[in-house]
């Protein structure tokens, strides 16, 4: 059908339709996710989750990715927490991410030129000197402790290498980071002050560089959403805080679970571990491939802001929609033996990881570039590597990763 058209009159409401029922909030082992996510996929396209519907089929989810009417729910997950309004609602309901229409495709245009791949090609040699001086620190005893040791502190001096924030103020904006993504969770009510005052100390932090580089542009990103202007107009102080506050939120801790599930998923397939150390050629793929393998994020939400027909199911306007990503990453309809983990899978369909639509992820090449620089550099440092203890992951209904991932590795005589 042709997915602009309303639905029929008798058209089922999803609710209706006794869907089966999608759990796997209780689960802490992503292959068991996968596993009741692949059954209730098995019995139809959509299924009836926590928070409301989810799509499981690869179609279905590009097209609720990409069809204008279901947006991003405006404050993101406060509105299902009851904060409708107030400072934190006002900074969550005007960053990029929640915005649609007109506004997002203005402010989404003036930006994208600072994100293309020569942008963030410019980063390479500093994505590895990055990553080289963390394995460094691990390479001489065998052993180390993978989300503590490297991912967690992986992407923070990217990022304000990209900004131009010297090294002395990389642990601040780890700390602030820290604190403003507790927007993300489902307890924010408990973490507001919190959450405030680390984001008016980035903003101060930001009006100071902004006054900086207005007298002295240089060759970093915050100098180019400067410069940026189009048709006379240009990027106002506000949108500026909100751009690097997003920018912070959406590489950090996704940057760190990305790499952790990476390193995870590889451990389990030494193989593939093996493969990479001598094909370094292949990093690009592989980064592909562990996106689509272990996404982070099982799921992006939507809302459906009129009546929608899905696979012959009417979505009542306001319904909140989860795009199940990790089910439409492995949907045997489009991908050859779904769940086997190969880095030199090439062709056929792209992963959804990052998205569809107006909010594709801006910053998909520079996470593209990190994982796959990343791994490439600790694949050749540290051979043979497997895991030292269990693995346990965060809730897989939140952005996800491992809580800790213990490994050893040999030696270099």
């Amino acid at each position: 059908m042709n997915v602009e058209t309303a639905p029929s009159r008798h058209c089922p409401d999803v609710f209706d339709a006794q869907l089966p029922v999608l759990a796997y909030e209780h689960v802490d082992e992503p292959a068991e996710a996968h596993r009741l996510i692949a059954e209730a996929r098995s019995r139809g396209p959509i299924a009836i989750g926590s928070h409301g519907p989810e799509v499981l089929s690869y179609e279905l989810v590009r097209r609720v990715l990409r069809d204008p009417r279901f947006c991003v729910p405006k404050g993101m997950f406060l509105q299902a927490q009851g904060i409708t309004s107030g400072p934190l609602w006002d900074r969550v309901a005007a960053n990029l991410i929640s915005l649609d229409g007109a506004e997002h495709h203005r402010l989404r245009r003036l930006v994208a030129p600072a994100f293309t791949p020569r942008g963030t090609a410019r980063l390479r040699s500093t994505v590895i000197d990055v990553m080289t001086d963390l394995v460094d620190l691990c390479t001489g005893c065998g052993h180390c402790e993978v989300v503590t040791d490297i991912a967690r502190k992986y992407p923070i001096p990217i990022i304000c290498a990209m900004l131009g924030a010297p090294p002395e103020d990389w642990q601040a904006f780890s700390d602030w980071t820290d604190d403003i993504f507790r927007v993300f969770a489902w307890n924010v009510s408990d973490q507001q002050d919190r959450i405030l005052a680390a984001w008016q100390e980035l903003d101060d932090y930001v009006d100071a560089m902004v006054d900086r580089r207005r007298h002295s542009l240089t060759d970093d990103l915050l100098s180019d959403l400067i410069r940026v202007e189009e048709g006379g107009e240009r990027l106002s102080l506000d949108e500026l805080r909100m751009l690097v506050a997003g920018l912070l939120m959406a590489g950090t801790d996704t940057t760190r679970n990305q790499l952790a599930a990476a390193v995870h998923a590889l451990c389990d397939h030494p193989d593939q571990w093996q493969l990479l150390a001598r094909r370094p050629d292949l990093a690009m793929r592989a980064a592909e491939e562990v996106f689509r393998h272990f996404p982070v994020a099982f799921g992006m939400i939507r809302t459906a802001v009129e009546d929608v027909e899905l696979a012959g199911l009417r979505i009542p306007a306001g319904t909140l929609v989860v795009a199940n990503l990790a089910s439409a990453n492995r949907d045997p309809s489009v991908f050859d033996e779904p769940d086997r983990l190969d880095i030199t899978r090439e062709g056929g369909s792209a992963m959804v990881t990052f998205g569809g639509g107006m909010h594709f992820c801006l910053g998909s090449h520079l996470a593209r570039l990190e994982i796959a620089e990343g791994l490439a550099v600790m694949a050749a440092r540290m051979p043979n590597m497997r895991l030292a203890g269990p693995v346990r992951w965060k809730p897989l209904t939140a952005l996800s990763g491992p809580v800790s991932l213990p490994v050893v590795f040999d030696v270099a005589a």
